[in-house]
């Protein structure tokens, strides 16, 4: 990397701490920390689910995949569409009503609480639980990403890299909680998008256009213009059900609540899933493109870096440090809500219900930081040894909270029926399911079924568990039932 690189790559470091410290101005009570005070508009919670939902993935990972293999990688980002499209149309705005006229829920596990009444605090410690063990693998995957990148960009130790990525994520999450989390994920979608539009088009006139692409790439492996080429049905099954995974995702879902009021929804869902679909086409076709201008005699070591290469080789050293910041902007998105998240769970559902109910704000507000240092330590200990491989766990971590959390998320939006018991229990088979069959996939059973994604097993004995049990179980209270009245009322005023 450049001096010139380097220097716009840290100016843009810079810009987000100094977001973190305006947001740290704004944040006076504990819904503003945990849900920015509901007061989101359209635009950034759009783009700050979007940036939050994808991380370096959609920088690093899909292109490598598309290079490496061809276009039979697209299933994954069919698949991932049509599940986002169904959670900004089915869930967004129902979980807006739902979580604020039950107690004003912060938080999931907080919203499972109050929607079944569940004076026992078992729903809300197991689904807490849940979200604390995911999220702490999934923000130790990210930070190595992270580390990584640093690593490259400033020819750093892995672990000066690590520390140094570490610090810049968890000081503006620390400052300013969800606000400051949105405001640079949005700052960060952006950028992710300029990134993922420029260099797929500058490459492809690199190469001399549209049709020299196709032709080199046909050069290299005919098969990689055949999105069925190597693919099975299992296979193709598999990739589609990554998509189940957005009903259950607490960091996506967190968007959804802090919005202003459901009836920016539509406006939201708009931007949100423009910026998904153009996004995931460049992703795309950067490896794809990748394939075609790497093919003249250049070499690339890891098919990871396609996007690094090409914007190091292609733009000026000012714009390649914005792009490459895009790739940071794309990690540090995910992990600052993974870590708000996480620390939220520690401060609502463990601390304040379970040992301090008549803690004040300020109180709540300062053990939610020290939560986001505390998880973060613990994930930066976990990826301090460079072999230690967790980005695996970004796939299983996905299948957990969309194979425990997602059909119990649907189901109480939509059916009144749902029980305390149907969804406590639906919660832990699902989340059990996900384990269980992750094991089995990799072990001596692996092969035929168990090579299905985990989370499309997991979710379906979910949801089976949760409307078995609710079926045998007690008739809803008459509280229960006027209460979804009234969700249901409320959003047909705001459709």
């Amino acid at each position: 990397m450049s001096n010139t690189t380097a220097i716009t790559f840290v100016i843009y470091l810079v810009a987000m701490l100094a977001i973190g410290i305006a947001a740290y101005r704004l944040t006076s009570s504990l819904s503003d920390y945990i849900l920015g005070g509901r007061r989101l508009g359209p635009g950034v919670a759009a783009l700050s689910a979007g940036a939050s939902d994808m991380s370096g993935w959609l920088l690093l990972g899909l292109p490598g995949a598309v290079f490496a293999a061809g276009m039979n990688q697209i299933w994954i980002g069919i698949g991932l569409t049509f599940g986002a499209f169904l959670n900004w149309w089915f869930i967004a705005g129902r979980l807006r009503i739902y979580t604020e006229k039950a107690s004003d829920s912060l938080t999931i596990p907080d919203f499972f609480e109050n929607r079944f009444r569940d004076r026992s605090r078992m729903l809300r410690v197991i689904s807490a639980a849940v979200i604390l063990l995911f999220f702490t693998f999934y923000t130790s995957s990210g930070l190595v990403a992270g580390a990584k990148l640093f690593q490259s960009s400033f020819d750093m130790s892995y672990q000066s890299a690590l520390w140094v990525g570490a610090i810049v994520i968890i000081s503006y999450t620390f400052l300013g909680g969800f606000l400051a989390v949105s405001w640079t994920d949005f700052v960060q979608g952006i950028l992710m998008f300029l990134a993922l539009c420029a260099v797929p088009v500058v490459t492809i006139m690199e190469v001399g256009g549209w049709n020299e692409t196709v032709t080199r790439v046909a050069a290299v492996d005919p098969s990689y213009l055949d999105a069925f080429s190597g693919m099975t049905f299992m296979g193709i099954v598999s990739l589609l059900a990554w998509g189940l995974g957005y009903f259950g995702q607490p960091h996506i879902l967190a968007r959804f609540m802090a919005l202003r009021s459901a009836n920016d929804v539509p406006k939201a869902r708009f931007i949100g899933m423009g910026w998904m679909v153009i996004s995931l086409f460049g992703s795309i076709f950067t490896g794809f493109v990748g394939i075609a201008y790497l093919s003249q005699g250049n070499v690339l070591g890891d098919e990871e870096q396609v996007f690094i290469v090409l914007t190091n080789v292609l733009f000026h050293p000012v714009i390649a440090g914005i792009l490459m910041a895009a790739i940071l902007a794309a990690i540090m998105s995910t992990i600052d809500s993974q870590l708000l998240v996480a620390s939220s769970a520690i401060t609502e559902d463990f601390y304040k219900q379970l040992f301090r109910r008549n803690a004040s704000d300020l109180e709540l507000i300062w053990i939610g930081r020290l939560s986001v240092l505390l998880i973060a330590l613990l994930a930066i200990w976990m990826a301090s040894d460079p072999e230690r491989s967790v980005l695996d766990l970004v796939s299983y971590a996905w299948a957990g909270f969309g194979g425990a959390f997602g059909p119990i998320i649907i189901l109480s939006l939509t059916w009144e029926r749902l029980s305390r018991n149907g969804a406590l229990l639906g919660i832990i088979v699902g989340a059990l399911t996900v384990v269980i069959w992750g094991n089995i996939s990799g072990g001596e059973f692996a092969g035929g079924i168990f090579e299905i994604y985990e989370i499309l097993p997991a979710f379906i004995l979910c949801g089976a568990t949760a409307i078995i049990v609710s079926l045998f179980g007690s008739k809803v209270s008459p509280e229960v039932h006027e209460e979804f009245l009234s969700v249901k009322e409320d959003l047909k005023r705001a459709q």
